[in-house]
């Protein structure tokens, strides 16, 4: 049996940070969750030691995308290899993996977009957790990639 924290069907995110050069990073998070109507905020837990939280450290920026069902094979690259060893900016710029929304650049095919701006962080653990209040947002279809859809992929358990 699960637990209880992972019996809820939870949306999978990307969220995308940039690094120096404007180098493009995604990661795969599921503990994301808004947090306030206004402003619209969210709260995002990012783990530790990863290209991720170091982005973030140097801008206080992001793009959280809200994954669609048929991105699922994303997953793999994006959550289970890190960008620390992995480049995932070289990956990303082949296949027409990525689109243009307010200068940024995101997942092609993705649901949702919600540009970020960082209000606060704290130490949450093995995660630093972060506040953003949501600067712009754009819905591009409707359906959502989530937990349960990566379980019966074999992608988690």
């Amino acid at each position: 049996m699960r637990k209880p924290w992972n019996l809820p069907d939870l949306p999978v995110h990307s969220l995308m940070t940039m690094g120096t050069g404007e180098r493009v990073n995604m990661n795969i998070c599921t503990y994301a969750t808004a947090v306030s109507m206004r402003p619209k905020r969210y709260a995002i837990a990012v783990y530790h030691g990863t290209r991720t939280l170091e982005n973030l450290c140097g801008s206080g920026q992001a793009v959280l995308q809200y994954l669609h069902p048929d991105q699922v094979g994303l997953v793999r690259q994006l959550g289970l290899k890190s960008g620390m060893g992995f480049d995932k900016d070289a990956w990303l710029r082949t296949g027409g993996r990525l689109s243009d929304w307010r200068g940024h650049s995101v997942l092609t095919g993705a649901s949702a977009l919600v540009e970020l701006r960082m209000v606060d962080r704290c130490a949450a653990g093995d995660h630093d957790l972060y506040l953003f209040d949501a600067a712009a947002s754009k819905t591009l279809r409707d359906g959502v990639l989530t937990t349960g859809d990566l379980r019966r992929a074999g992608i988690i358990r």
